[in-house]
């Protein structure tokens, strides 16, 4: 499946219809447990907060999503959600992979806060070469120790 990377931030959300439908569709998907608000609230609390939404694409719909905040120079990551038709098809190894390289290219750390995370989205982060820090605060990625999640 060859997905791309598309990121979202407010001004694109606002003005493209069928963009915000599938970002709403995304997170409508999510298990209730995963986000902090439901899914239309928690997409605009999200850019009200002046953060993006890094996407998975494929044939011109999105199927996945993560929020990303950047803050000092760090990328951090948040509720990682792929369309329930499409899970298990490795579209959110796939979106991962293209924000490490990414963030690679623009010499960015990567962060995710272990607090919000289930076991599945812990054993996705360490095949992606991120390692927990910070006394078990966050998963991290170095994109320059790690080749931008490709070893």
């Amino acid at each position: 499946m060859p997905v791309t990377l598309q990121k979202v931030a407010k001004a694109e959300w606002e003005r493209d219809a069928q963009l915000a439908l599938d970002l709403s569709r995304i997170y409508a998907d999510a298990p209730a447990e995963r986000l902090p608000l439901p899914a239309d609230a928690y997409i605009r609390d999200q850019f009200d907060r002046q953060g993006i939404f890094c996407c998975a694409r494929f044939n011109d719909r999105l199927l996945g999503a993560v929020a990303m905040t950047v803050v000092d120079g760090v990328w951090w990551l948040s509720n990682l959600c792929i369309r329930k038709t499409t899970r298990r098809r490795g579209v959110a190894s796939r979106l991962v992979t293209l924000i490490c390289q990414e963030a690679f290219r623009e010499g960015c750390l990567l962060r995710v806060a272990a607090s919000m995370l289930m076991l599945g989205d812990e054993l996705l982060l360490k095949r992606l070469g991120f390692r927990l820090v910070a006394g078990g605060e966050h998963y991290e990625l170095d994109p320059k120790i790690s080749q931008g999640g490709n070893g």
